[in-house]
């Protein structure tokens, strides 16, 4: 039986021919490859050392591989003041996906927009500011922790997934982006108008709607990222 590896996410099929699309990311037909499975050889040549490289020449591409950044003068004078940090970045990016930048940051909203919104109903329902304020920080703290779970979901999906679009990493981004409007939009609402959650008008159940909303968007990219993840073994050919 041939063996089937999806290009995008690593999803490994068992059977004659590879899925019409891929069950964990989406991918379609064309991003399979088959699975090659070379005999075993008794050893490499003693001459080869890392697929051909003298021995210096394999340590250097290790150590490029590992993400040190090589400043060249090349590189200075490439016309952009800021290419010299080009490396760098670089570097970074590197970091952020082997030390799992993006599922970090992305617990940070996921655990504390569900909070915001249970203190923000408590408000309501009780007229209580001190529940109100309460949801209102932590809102901010959803707001500001946005941008980097954009960025290093950004920077997952190009390194990671080949930048390869499907639905699911549309709806991802969709996701994603409502939350971080969303969170920004009721932050500054807020500020504008203190008493919004506690006036009992029908701004401030417009108000909790804007809420739902954010906080079903921030389930559904949770499960699409669960998805990705930990897919089911039973989707298994």
């Amino acid at each position: 039986m041939k063996k089937w590896e999806c290009t995008v996410c690593g999803y490994i099929h068992t059977g004659d021919e590879p899925p019409e699309t891929c069950p964990v990311c989406g991918a379609d037909k064309s991003q399979f490859v088959e699975i090659i499975e070379a005999a075993p050889e008794q050893g490499p040549p003693a001459e080869s050392v890392s697929e051909g490289k003298q021995p210096a020449q394999a340590d250097s591409a290790i150590q490029e591989d590992v993400g040190e950044p090589v400043v060249t003068d090349a590189g200075n004078s490439s016309g952009s003041k800021w290419s010299r940090f080009d490396p760098y970045l670089e570097t970074i990016q590197k970091l952020m996906v082997t030390y799992h930048a993006h599922p970090i940051s992305v617990h940070i909203p996921n655990g504390v927009l569900p909070v915001s919104v249970v203190f923000w109903v408590l408000a309501m329902m009780f007229n209580c500011p001190s529940l109100e304020s309460a949801a209102f920080y932590n809102l901010i703290f959803v707001a500001l922790s946005m941008p980097l779970v954009i960025l290093s979901g950004l920077n997952d999906w190009k390194r990671r997934y080949r930048g390869y679009i499907s639905n699911l990493f549309l709806g991802k981004m969709i996701c994603g982006g409502v939350v971080s409007a969303l969170s920004l939009f009721l932050v500054i609402w807020r500020s504008v108008s203190p008493d919004v959650a506690l006036s009992g008008s029908s701004a401030s159940w417009i108000y909790l709607v804007f809420h739902l909303i954010m906080l079903a968007a921030a389930v559904i990219a949770g499960m699409l990222g669960g998805k990705l993840v930990f897919p089911n073994t039973g989707d298994r050919g």
